[in-house]
């Protein structure tokens, strides 16, 4: 607890070393009245070194854009690195966006430290949904909602083409590649057929169109709030959970969130996490139960979005915290039942994978270079996880170097076990990014890996956090309202 009267950190429990996790006791072995600020500036380096990386990624993709290929420059983005086009706008989503921003900045906070733990993650996922809804309005109900799945690229366009689910799963690899006949859409392509069989569910049961599958995508994918305070929770304690959570719900993630199918693709690979973290430590009266269910997830998640296989690395740092590989084999059983079914109905996953790699080289990855892609894919993640989480990764150093050389004796806790699992999510998103199948649109392709940086913004200091949310929720507005994001 706060100490009455001050706006200070809470002390860690135990003895603290004199590099212990708190910055203003990590010089010299005693309490520096500079060191706090030293911090501070330090926070602020890290994020100016940020924007000018976004900065220098905008200059350097406008000049190499007119490199014209085709009726198209050559990055094939409207606004680089951001698949985007300069369209300053608003809608009837404004003035509910600047209401639940400011709320959560001025309220956020407080609130999570006194709301039970029961109710506070259920407030959690509803203020992220209202967050992420005002968002999707700014470009209105047409265009920002129930349109946004409807497109000439997306799922929705091919729900009525599967007329039986063995017949189009036996099939699905042969209309991959550019050629083939009836070929797929490319986000269709993009994916293994979990994608699809969703929203095809959602037809046959009377939940079909733009705005039923935009409401699954958007309530499934704001979920991911809960679930990683559900995670962190388990892993890292309860306190760093709730500094964690007014960061989740304004996280500028949720401008791609709200209305794309990757935030739903998100929202399951976090539920498999958080039902693994259940398991591993035990914090559930089923645990066995929970590890099953986590197989489950992860198996669905690997059949919606072949990236998804990197959950591999957070899920091992999540059984590494634990120290515990008891869930294994439920985990598995849970993978092996997709497996099996897709597999013998006539889907082979690693065929389909092969296939989508010769397919993404037929189109923009062809003439999209590299060079370019491997350092500006993350300054696109800049503006998805926002100038806190940049400050956050930069405290999340010096408690991961500590954890990483004390891990032989013991597991890492506290702030040393959620620097591992930030440390996680960034090892996901630089592998992504140097496997090179993902150039360009990763502010709406990597958010299943981008959303485990965010809890890293509980390490920023309790005093500061209005300003950082602040600063979040402004970034997510100016994207919003000055760019029209696509996919």
């Amino acid at each position: 607890m706060l100490r009455a009267g001050t706006g200070s950190d809470p002390a860690p429990p135990g003895p603290v070393s004199p590099r212990g996790d708190r910055p203003e006791l990590a010089y010299g072995g005693r309490v520096t009245a500079s060191a706090p600020k030293r911090a501070c500036r330090r926070d602020l380096w890290a994020v100016a070194g940020a924007v000018a990386l976004f900065v220098l990624a905008a200059v350097v993709g406008r000049v190499l854009n007119r490199t014209v290929y085709g009726s198209e420059g050559i990055l094939r983005l409207g606004w680089p690195p951001l698949y985007a086009w300069w369209l300053p706008h608003a809608g009837p989503g404004t003035p509910a966006a600047v209401a639940v921003a400011a709320l959560v900045v001025v309220y956020g906070p407080s609130t999570a430290r006194r709301l039970p733990w029961r109710a506070l993650v259920p407030a959690v996922w509803a203020a992220a949904m209202a967050w992420t809804w005002s968002l999707a309005l700014v470009d209105g109900w047409g265009r920002g909602v129930a349109e946004r799945l409807t497109t000439s690229l997306e799922y929705l366009r091919s729900v009525d083409d599967v007329h039986d689910v063995g017949a189009f799963l036996r099939d699905f690899t042969r209309h991959i590649l550019v050629g083939s006949p009836d070929i797929w859409p490319a986000h269709v392509a993009g994916h293994p057929p979990g994608a699809l069989l969703t929203f095809v569910g959602l037809d046959r049961i009377g939940l079909g169109g733009g705005a039923w599958a935009a409401v699954w995508c958007l309530t499934v994918g704001t979920s991911l709030t809960a679930a990683v305070m559900v995670t962190v929770r388990v892993c890292c304690g309860e306190e760093l959970a709730r500094r964690a959570a007014s960061f989740l719900v304004l996280a500028p993630a949720a401008v791609w969130i709200g209305v794309s199918a990757d935030g739903y693709f998100a929202g399951v690979a976090a539920w498999a996490l958080a039902l693994l973290a259940l398991a591993a430590t035990r914090s559930t009266r089923v645990p066995r139960l929970a590890a099953l269910g986590a197989g489950l997830l992860l198996g669905w998640a690997w059949y919606l979005s072949y990236g998804l296989t990197l959950l591999v690395v957070p899920a091992a740092a999540v059984l590494l915290l634990a120290r515990s590989v008891r869930p294994l084999p439920y985990v598995l059983l849970g993978v092996l039942v997709w497996v099996a079914a897709f597999t013998s109905a006539g889907f082979w996953w690693l065929e389909g994978y092969t296939t989508l790699v010769e397919r993404y080289y037929q189109g923009a990855a062809k003439v999209r270079p590299y060079s370019y892609f491997i350092w500006a894919n993350l300054a696109a993640q800049v503006v998805t996880v926002g100038p806190a989480t940049v400050a956050g990764l930069r405290r999340a150093a010096g408690p991961l170097g500590r954890a990483v050389r004390g891990m032989r004796r013991e597991p890492p806790t506290g702030r040393g076990a959620l620097a591992v699992l930030a440390a996680a999510g960034l090892c996901m998103l630089l592998l992504a990014d140097v496997s090179g199948m993902s150039k360009a649109e990763t502010e709406r392709i990597w958010l299943g890996f981008a959303v485990w940086t965010l809890p890293a913004c509980a390490l920023l200091p309790r005093r500061f956090h209005p300003w950082w949310l602040a600063a979040q929720g402004l970034l997510a507005l100016l994207v919003n309202h000055l760019l029209l994001t696509g996919w």
